[in-house]
């Protein structure tokens, strides 16, 4: 079987459940080295994921998982990013908070710490709120499950907050595509996060940095620093650096 035809299959082969390199081996008919070298070169292109053994198909880019999934999704990585994050922030800072579980657990490594923090989601907020820090949040309605503030709210309580740093999680960040998410609106707050902010603190699992979904927020090189897992791909570490970004890994 030719490459491109082989890889094809691979890709029709996967879907939400692992497939394992020796099945893929198995229905193409190549060795499980070749299988391995396809899997790591469809990874590069952003049209796989690869997992311990084998691969999964990657979200499509405008698909959003409901909070409850992404909160279960990797919890020891976003405990040690969490603490590497912490480890930049010093006493007096102001900060920006994003939403997500990645901020969430970065909420908890801070609590207690003497900062002040524009929280856009409520339950970040209550985290740092419930330790006793100095909390902003944006007002108005939240939405269900995820508790994060509407976007007219965030971009009107970002307009007169200035940090000097900001911690902004994705949901994808492809290098040859940028700093990604699944709607409009959440685009549109992070932008406005990045413009607030002296120093921008991106906080991601090492599997995110691999995917690419709709909305545009950003460049590799509207980072200064990057917080990411062991498993984050060497060649994707290496186009943040280029870019200018310093690289802290979780442990």
């Amino acid at each position: 079987m030719q490459r491109s035809s082989r890889q094809k299959t691979i890709i029709g082969a996967l879907g939400r459940r692992p497939v394992s390199v020796t099945a893929l081996a198995l229905l193409t008919g190549a060795s499980e080295v070749t299988i391995r070298r396809d899997l790591s070169d469809l990874e590069g292109h952003g049209l796989v994921r690869r997992v311990h053994g084998g691969a999964v198909a990657v979200e499509l880019r405008g698909t959003p998982l409901p909070y409850s999934l992404r909160a279960a999704e990797n919890a020891e990585g976003k405990r040690a990013i969490a603490e590497a994050v912490s480890a930049l922030v010093e006493d007096d800072m102001s900060l920006v908070i994003d939403n997500g579980s990645t901020m969430v657990a970065v909420a908890g490594a801070l609590a207690g710490r003497r900062i002040t923090a524009l929280c856009v989601s409520l339950r970040a907020a209550v985290i740092l709120g419930d330790a006793g820090g100095a909390v902003v949040t944006p007002g108005g309605m939240i939405s269900a499950e995820s508790l994060r503030y509407g976007g007219a709210a965030c971009l009107e309580a970002l307009d007169g907050f200035r940090a000097d740093l900001a911690v902004v999680g994705t949901c994808s960040a492809q290098p040859a595509t940028g700093l990604t998410v699944t709607t409009s609106e959440d685009a549109l707050v992070k932008r406005a996060i990045i413009a607030s902010s002296a120093r921008v603190v991106l906080a991601a699992t090492g599997d995110k940095l691999l995917r690419t979904s709709a909305f545009r927020f950003g460049t590799h090189e509207d980072v200064d620093d990057l917080v990411t897992t062991a498993d984050a791909p060497v060649s994707v570490l290496e186009a943040f650096e280029s870019a200018g970004a310093r690289m802290h890994i979780g442990r």
